[in-house]
């Protein structure tokens, strides 16, 4: 938990000096390529410390404000990769490179006006690629560093025997992890509404269409978790639906603005049914040891979600390739923004060591990074410390 508030601290702090310098916001000054008669909008050219951006309620102010708690979400989905093994210092320094650049620059190319935003201008693909919610921005950026942090850590000690099968590590409460869940729905209509207004221009009237759209594919995702899990395992599997739940969650934001309730309820299904066998396939077949399931839910369900902004969405106007502008935008996110995030978090790993030696696994983190106990309840007292 107090790595959770280091990491939201850091990321708006980090995102307040230089994030929104390269992020910006649609209309507001930009480097622009001009490539084959076409302008090209590639990174902001705002001030940084918010110096010339008026804090009035104005778009960009309040795309700004919401942006200091999008980089912090963003930024908080790799914790779950690397639990029980990644320092404090390290994922500190992990979250300014994030916040500070890999967030921002891709938030741009979607959200301010960059390129991949401007190939329906540019290139009559659609719209330009969309995502109102954060499927992309938020999710995959978060859930494709998750995976890099996975890579360059390692599994945990114990986590694989040497034939290769993974054992069982239980997480420490699964009435938290669900109450956790049910909160979320409330944090994401917040931030689905948010962003649809801020980046996609909707009206009130439309928040409605955003918050049945949300309920729906949260809802009907979990449910296909039970069912998947139950086949699978013969019962429902409580840490896999809540997976299935969030990763509901996470593939609704792109298009709760462009689909209707009953393709809501086909994005959630598909969700709910991918996630937890991406759990699966990652751990067993790829020996990918994500204590979390954040690369499963993350990364895996934000790009369902953008790709169903292809096959589901309708716009008032005809929007011919939008399929192959969402495409583009996941290429960008593989071939880009997975090989940046990973390369910058190998370097910091040659300055900042990320992972902890075997002594802090087997103490556990609370203890060798804080040096106390997180569950003081269960300690034995001597007589030096019995009342007399």
């Amino acid at each position: 938990m107090m790595v959770s508030v280091c990491v939201v601290a850091v990321a708006a702090l980090v995102y307040f000096a230089c994030g929104f310098a390269w992020q910006g916001y649609i209309g507001r000054p930009a480097h622009v390529l001009t490539i084959a008669g076409k302008a090209w909008d590639w990174i902001a050219k705002e001030p940084l410390f918010f110096r010339g951006l008026r804090l009035d309620g104005s778009p960009g102010s309040l795309a700004a404000w919401l942006q200091m708690l999008s980089v912090g979400l963003a930024a908080l989905i790799p914790l779950g990769s690397g639990a029980d093994r990644w320092r404090l210092p390290a994922i500190c320094a992990s979250t300014s490179l994030l916040a500070g650049f890999t967030y921002p620059l891709f938030a741009h190319w979607v959200w301010g006006g960059g390129w991949l935003a401007q190939l329906g201008a540019n290139y009559g693909l659609g719209r330009g690629f969309v995502d109102a919610g954060g499927s992309s921005s938020i999710h995959s950026v978060g859930g494709l560093t998750a995976l890099s942090i996975a890579w360059i850590l390692g599994p945990r000690h114990g986590k694989y025997s040497r034939d290769g099968m993974p054992a069982a590590i239980p997480g420490h409460n699964a009435v938290l992890v669900l109450l956790g869940c049910a909160l979320a729905v409330v944090g994401w209509l917040g931030l689905n509404c948010a962003g649809a207004v801020l980046f996609t221009g909707l009206t009130a009237d439309g928040l409605v269409l955003v918050g049945v759209n949300t309920t729906l594919s949260a809802a009907v995702a979990a449910l296909a978790a039970v069912m998947i899990t139950r086949m699978r395992f013969g019962k429902p599997d409580a840490s896999l639906v809540a997976n299935g739940w969030v990763g509901g969650l996470v593939a609704s934001s792109a298009a709760c603005t462009s689909v209707t309730p009953a393709a809501a309820l086909v994005i959630g299904l598909v969700a709910g049914v991918l996630v937890p066998l991406s759990v699966e396939m990652l751990e067993v077949r790829l020996s990918l040891d994500d204590p979390a399931g954040a690369v499963s839910v993350h990364a895996v369900g934000g790009i369902w979600g953008m790709l169903a902004v292809g096959l589901f969405a309708h716009f008032p106007e005809p929007a011919r390739g939008q399929w192959l502008a969402q495409v583009v935008g996941i290429a960008t996110l593989l071939g880009f923004v997975l090989p940046l995030t990973y390369g910058l978090n190998w370097l910091l790993n040659r300055f900042v060591r990320q992972r902890v030696p075997l002594e802090g696994e087997r103490l556990g983190m609370d203890v060798y990074e804080l040096g106390a106990t997180a569950y003081p309840e269960f300690v034995t007292h001597t007589e030096d410390f019995m009342p007399r």
